[in-house]
């Protein structure tokens, strides 16, 4: 079968499909990039080649761009699902960078196997879903999914959010690459992860992650707002905070060059600690 241009590159691992850039010479672990409920692989396109010398994956979450589909979903199956990615490809050991329920998935992950995991690079993300009441689960959810119960495709959903959630930083061939990568999504993976992302809840849980952990935020963000992030940073054993002025949710791909300075420092700064 041939390769359509957007499954080219794709590589299997455990299985989950996945994009890669292997750096031949380097000393510092790998990175594995985790997109968010709207994006896939391409999410973390800007940032594949300019992390510094190290590897960095950027996987397709079950359901998502090839990946196999899961039959039940949760947090905790999401972690597992990552760690046999990683014993696939011979990863014992690496940094996450998560963006939104890339980012709850990265601190699931370090909570429940932290010797696999160096440090968090948490991107747009909170420590759990909404308020602590379900009004708030099913607005989301029933804004999230107006467009298919409506009789649309996930197209609508796509052309509805990714303007929605993004700041002046991003231009319009990057809105427009958001908008394919989502439309692109399988509508039962869609609703499986929306499903998924509502039950999120580590707040209580927060000091567990003692592994090193840079915040990322938007300034214009209403998904993830930086006032909450700011806040879970000064929650964290060992985190630092940045804020990127007129980033929307989208902050890694809206401001690139910001998001890769910061985290390249961090991971450079992490990888010489642990040496």
């Amino acid at each position: 079968m041939t390769q359509s241009p957007k499954d080219a590159g794709r590589q299997i691992a455990g299985g989950i499909s996945y994009r890669a850039s292997i750096a031949g010479d380097t000393d510092g672990l790998p990175v594995i990039c985790l997109h968010g409920i709207g994006g896939d692989d391409t999410s973390f396109a800007d940032q594949l080649d300019n992390l510094g010398a190290r590897s960095v994956y950027a996987w397709n979450m079950p359901g998502y761009g090839g990946s196999a589909v899961m039959e039940s979903m949760d947090f905790a199956a999401l972690s597992d699902a990552l760690i046999a990615f990683m014993d696939a490809l011979g990863i014992a050991r690496a940094h996450l960078a998560g963006q939104s329920i890339g980012g709850m998935i990265a601190q699931e992950t370090a909570i429940r196997y932290p010797d696999r995991i160096a440090s968090l690079v948490l991107i747009a993300t909170v420590p759990a879903f909404g308020g602590r009441d379900d009004s708030f689960k099913q607005a989301f959810l029933h804004a999230r999914l107006a467009p298919l119960e409506a009789g649309g495709d996930m197209r609508d959903v796509a052309n509805d959010a990714i303007p929605a959630i993004t700041g002046p930083n991003c231009d319009a061939a990057m809105r427009a690459s958001a908008i394919e990568a989502m439309a692109a999504i399988d509508q039962h993976a869609y609703r499986q992860v929306l499903a998924t992302l509502v039950t999120f809840n580590r707040r209580d849980d927060q000091h567990l992650l003692t592994l090193p952990c840079c915040l990322i935020a938007g300034s214009l963000d209403d998904n993830a707002p930086a006032r909450v992030m700011e806040k879970m940073a000064g929650n964290l054993p060992d985190a630092s905070f940045h804020i990127i002025d007129h980033a929307g949710h989208l902050v890694n791909t809206e401001s690139p060059n910001q998001v890769n300075a910061i985290a390249t420092a961090f991971l450079d700064k992490t990888d010489h600690f642990l040496a």
